[in-house]
């Protein structure tokens, strides 16, 4: 078992979210937590391309858009601005709902940029947590005792 407070739960967080192709991969040693970033043109090192099967390395996958999805619809029903949810309730109707729900964000509610960033990154924290332990390479208990040390933030 790796120790939570040696691995870098935000760069898991962000392996986990990244959603862009997959002629790069993140990837995790299960002996030393240390992350690394491949891609299919110049391996891990930067210069030499590898196979991702020659690897003793473990795969960070992507999480499905429909979990970070569910964070901007949990932060719109969460705020106490009535009228600020429903317009960002409204941006993530259809396609180019992540476009709409920023742009929402950004033009017309610059005051819960903030307020969303820490939301976001809070839940995307505990997801890298919890992946963690569904890949065996922290106990549960360190999930319990993360998720106690780092309660997600209040909405306004």
């Amino acid at each position: 078992m790796l120790d939570l407070d040696a691995l870098d739960v935000e760069e898991i967080a962000t392996a986990l979210a990244d959603q862009t192709d997959y002629e790069h991969r993140w990837l995790i040693d299960p002996r030393t937590g240390e992350i690394v970033f491949w891609t299919s043109d110049t391996g891990i090192d930067g210069e030499h391309p590898v196979d991702l099967d020659d690897l003793d390395l473990i795969l960070i996958d992507p999480l499905p858009p429909y979990v970070w999805y569910q964070d901007m619809v949990d932060f719109a029903d969460g705020i106490s601005d009535r009228a600020a949810g429903q317009r960002l309730h409204r941006s993530l109707q259809g396609k180019g709902a992540f476009r709409r729900f920023k742009n929402e964000l950004y033009q017309r509610h610059p005051d819960l940029i903030s307020v969303w960033h820490a939301f976001r990154d809070a839940r995307a924290r505990v997801r890298a947590v919890n992946w963690l332990a569904e890949e065996g390479l922290i106990d549960e208990d360190a999930v319990g005792q993360f998720e106690r040390v780092n309660p997600g933030p209040d909405l306004p």
